[in-house]
């Protein structure tokens, strides 16, 4: 996509036959699954298939020759891959710019392998861009318990906690404030690094 644009619902004339795009984003958003460098794009132009634009669908071919361009690249899993975990996470406050939500960002690493994300509006808005990044962060955590109980199940069971990487400095002292966090961190087993 390009820089700081921001879709909107209003914008541009909507398209006489709305199917093409609609069948267009369907098959991006099944990509998705493998293509995680467009989850965010397609997760902006997923937001209008109910009345798409011609500028919306400007964006989703511009999307198309990108994945073209980039037929070549994908997801690797190296056999000397280790397993421990890493995540990441972001949020874009109040990124939405008819509904003012924040889109919500992670990926989890297992050694060097990327193995889950999500790119997704939040369902609520965010009165602060430290709200928009703990509900992300906690969403990561919830990953990271799922993670962590499916090696478990797989019998890789991780003993070091799992870091977690996030950006926004309130957000962190939230998290690892004594008072807040207390009786959950010996539960969840993680620890959150700035980066």
């Amino acid at each position: 996509m390009e820089l700081n644009v921001k879709l909107r619902k209003e914008k541009d004339d909507l398209l006489a036959d709305p199917s093409l795009y609609r069948k267009l984003v369907g098959s991006l958003v099944y990509l998705t699954i493998t293509r995680l460098n467009i989850s965010f794009a397609v997760q902006q132009v997923s937001q209008f298939l109910q009345t798409p634009r011609h500028l919306h669908l400007v964006v989703v071919h511009r999307i198309i020759r990108y994945v073209q361009g980039t037929s070549t690249r994908g997801l690797f899993f190296p056999t000397s891959n280790s397993t421990h975990l890493a995540t990441y996470s972001d949020a874009d406050w109040a990124s939405c710019a008819d509904t003012r939500c924040s889109i919500t960002g992670w990926c989890v690493f297992l050694g060097d392998a990327l193995i889950s994300w999500k790119s997704k509006k939040q369902d609520r808005v965010s009165k602060s861009s430290t709200e928009s990044e703990y509900r992300t962060m906690s969403l990561a955590c919830s990953e990271i318990i799922l993670l962590r109980g499916l090696l478990a199940e797989l019998y890789f069971s991780e003993t070091d906690p799992t870091p977690l990487h996030a950006d926004n400095t309130s957000a962190i002292k939230i998290t690892t404030n004594p008072i807040y966090i207390k009786s959950y961190k010996s539960s969840l087993n993680l620890f959150v690094l700035q980066d």
